[in-house]
């Protein structure tokens, strides 16, 4: 850690994650890094059951308790500065990012659904984390009566909303249950709802408005396209409507009550709320047009700035400074790339061989394609290029000599496919993708690294922080604060990037453009409609699973 000047000025960035809320100090000048502290929630992702003898969940579904979220401000940002050695009084501003799209139902002042006592057994009165999938089916008539109607928004998504974003979530609400849609007086992003509650003002930010929730060129989709999609629709936009601020705008100010949760001085900065993966491209000083960062964790975000807006075929969307102000900020994204090592690790993987360490060390010793593998990255769904979560993963090649660490490289290296399928539909799309920057857990794992640089065959960069997340929500908080007039030039401050550590290797290269050929084949087979198989197994499986749960009745058995 750096050594504390009593006359400095800092910063507090908050990244709130799956499975825990991280608190990160840093230094405005320079953006060194004092302290940091963790806070894992206490329900965590709840999927099977609701708590405290709530219902059990359908399949698909992913929830959070919003207090898990005022815990990472009660314990994880004091512990930051206890860490730090920080006094508080030097603290001008905090910033926050969230997980992209979580979003919740409110009431006006807002105050959670699943906190008043009547709905708290209710699921639909809870957050919906981003990895929800079971709006499939809202998306898909999203999505059609969209392309039916040629409304003009559908083509900045690159042709499909997905199951996890706002409109889908929300009809889902309004389908299973009216009651709590109707209660809904907001339906807000968990990004602005945590600044809600730092500084007592509802806010809106540029970036989940455009990207998750359909707003483009000022305006959300029509009352008329709504109302065909459900006439009790219609008010939806009047639920998401509220106060919209670029990043890197003030939101407000500390509020006393969070003051005395996190130990600030009331009144400090409070920066206007952002995405995880979108606000790390400042941290890793990477802005400029052509340079991607993907953000790599349980699973990944590709982010990238452009000078122009195109439309990209399967991409989470284009948005005027939806990444930095004055540019058109391009999103896209796989739904699992850590998670699915990580399945592989708890499930598949023998006694010995059960850790990523070890698998990783027996899979670097292959040459390229030794394993006779090949696989698709669908554990969690498809978000780009395909924006489907009913389809499911693939591995071809398996034989009785397959070993497990075979089967762990043919994981690893399909994620890296799936995002060179993310690079070329940018490329020929017209946005250029120079090189990659990567960020996030996942950049300790050198093999990994070092496929994604061979499979692009593009140059790799490393964030040189291990809090990428919240040095970009501390960047942006500085930024609030006035320490620095642009998002651009605090990024060229207090960010900072470990420029080429891998390079492409040429033989490498080459031997993965076959196997590429080979995933692209499957890829289209299965994903584009050569066969449906996965969509049909997911409904077998969804049908047998409701049916398990579905109350006996005696009055249908037959007494022989």
């Amino acid at each position: 850690m750096s050594e504390v000047d009593a006359a400095d000025r800092y910063v507090i960035g908050v990244d709130f994650g799956t499975l825990s809320g991280r608190a990160l100090v840093v230094r405005v000048r320079d953006g060194a890094e004092l302290g940091t502290a963790v806070h894992e929630y206490r329900r965590g992702v709840i999927e099977t059951v609701l708590p405290d003898g709530g219902p059990p969940l359908p399949p698909d579904w992913a929830l959070q308790d919003p207090d898990d979220y005022r815990d990472v401000l009660r314990e994880a940002v004091p512990a930051a500065l206890a860490a730090a050695g920080v006094d508080p009084a030097r603290v001008i501003g905090i910033g926050t990012d969230f997980t992209a799209c979580t979003v919740l139902p409110t009431l006006a002042d807002g105050t959670p659904l699943c906190e008043v006592p009547e709905l708290r057994h209710r699921p639909h009165a809870w957050v919906k984390l981003w990895k929800h999938h079971a709006a499939q089916p809202q998306a898909d008539r999203i999505n059609a009566l969209a392309h039916e109607r040629g409304e003009p928004w559908i083509g900045r998504y690159g042709g499909k909303i997905s199951a996890e974003w706002q409109f889908a979530k929300g009809l889902q609400i309004l389908a299973e249950d009216p009651e709590v849609y109707r209660r809904a007086e907001r339906f807000i992003e968990a990004a602005d709802w945590i600044v809600w509650e730092l500084c007592g003002a509802e806010t809106r930010n540029a970036c989940t408005a455009g990207y998750k929730g359909i707003r483009q060129d000022g305006r959300y989709p029509s009352p008329d396209y709504l109302a065909a999609l459900d006439p009790a629709f219609t008010d939806f936009v009047t639920k998401l409507d509220g106060p919209l601020l670029p990043l890197g705008d003030r939101a407000g100010t500390l509020s006393a009550r969070a003051a005395a949760w996190t130990g600030l001085p009331e009144g400090i900065a409070v920066a206007v709320g952002n995405v995880d993966a979108h606000v790390t491209s400042a941290s890793a000083q990477a802005l400029h047009p052509g340079r991607l960062v993907a953000i790599m964790g349980t699973s990944t975000c590709h982010v990238l700035n452009g000078t122009h807006p195109a439309e990209v075929p399967g991409m989470c969307g284009v948005v005027d400074g939806g990444i930095s102000p004055g540019a058109w900020g391009y999103e896209a994204g796989q739904s699992g790339v850590g998670d699915i090592f990580g399945w592989f690790v708890r499930h598949a993987a023998p006694a010995g061989l059960d850790t990523h360490e070890r698998l990783t060390e027996l899979a670097a010793a292959q040459p390229v394609g030794a394993h006779g593998l090949v696989a698709l990255d669908w554990w969690n769904g498809n978000r780009s290029l395909l924006v489907n979560h009913d389809l499911s993963g693939l591995v071809v090649g398996l034989t009785l000599a397959t070993r497990p660490a075979d089967v762990y490289r043919a994981l690893l290296e399909a994620t890296a496919y799936g995002t060179r399928m993310i690079i070329e539909a940018f490329a020929e799309a017209g946005v250029p993708v120079d090189d990659l920057v990567v960020a996030g857990g996942l950049t300790s794992n050198r093999l990994l690294m070092q496929i994604y640089a061979d499979v692009t065959n593009r140059p790799l960069s490393i964030i040189g922080s291990a809090q990428g997340p919240a040095l970009g929500s501390a960047i942006h908080a500085a930024v609030a604060a006035g320490a620095y007039p642009t998002v651009h030039e605090a990024s060229a401050a207090m960010g900072r990037v470990d420029e080429g550590v891998y390079r492409p290797i040429p033989a490498n290269v080459r031997a993965y453009d076959a196997l590429y050929a080979e995933y692209r084949a499957l890829h289209d087979h299965f994903g584009r409609g050569g066969n449906d198989v996965m969509l049909r197994l997911r409904a077998i499986r969804n049908a047998a699973v409701d049916a398990a749960a579905a109350p006996h009745d005696s009055t249908l058995e037959v007494v022989a």
